[in-house]
């Protein structure tokens, strides 16, 4: 019966799965772990994420259309809307490459790409539209200004979302953010010592 049992056991061992449970991070010895592997891991996540928002900025803009035909009929439209912009960094082509670690002083770098604007979000709901002249009587014409003004607005917002302060303040926002994505599974994986830094390519 015993060696009923022990044949039953030692048949049932040689079956299993002998792989590591954790294909995360893998024990090397006491209180070691392979650090490669959980930056590999997070570099693939972050990859998966694709587009990281990062920041976003809430503005206005004020523009002006003025058109005339037939050198008489003249009509103006002035637009004040305001609308938001939003900061990406497009982590599809983020590599372990752009990952560097040094054991001895215990930092990661990570190389970032540059920060990307996503599209102009306004809120027509809340625009003010001043219409004057004979043209701003027909509704198509009104319109068409409508529309010019909309294109001067997202041209204006763009100019706006890429002021030196706003760019550094998505810049600071990036490095904050990607720094925490790989913190955090370092500390998970036993190494808070480890520090983090991450810098624009």
């Amino acid at each position: 019966m015993i060696l009923t049992h022990l044949g039953a056991v030692g048949v049932g061992f040689a079956a299993a799965d002998k792989r590591p449970v954790d294909t995360e991070v893998e024990n090397t010895g006491f209180f070691q772990v392979d650090t490669t592997k959980v930056l590999a891991t997070t570099v693939e996540s972050l990859r998966e994420e694709n587009k990281l928002l990062v920041f976003s900025y809430k503005g206005t803009a004020s523009v002006r259309t003025d058109r005339t035909m037939l050198w008489v009929f003249g009509g103006r439209q002035e637009l004040i809307v305001p609308a938001a912009a939003s900061y990406f960094l497009d982590l599809s082509d983020l590599t372990l490459a752009d990952v560097s670690y040094n054991d001895a002083a215990k930092v990661v770098t990570v190389r970032l790409p540059k920060i990307t604007l996503g599209d102009i979000a306004f809120q027509p709901e809340a625009a003010t539209t001043i219409n004057g002249g004979i043209l701003s009587w027909d509704d198509d014409q009104v319109e068409a200004l409508r529309k010019l003004n909309y294109r001067s607005a997202r041209r204006a917002m763009v100019a706006q979302a890429q002021q030196p302060g706003l760019l550094n303040a998505a810049k600071r926002q990036a490095v904050r953010n990607v720094s925490s994505y790989f913190e955090i599974p370092l500390r998970m994986a036993g190494r808070p010592d480890v520090k983090v830094v991450a810098t624009f390519r």
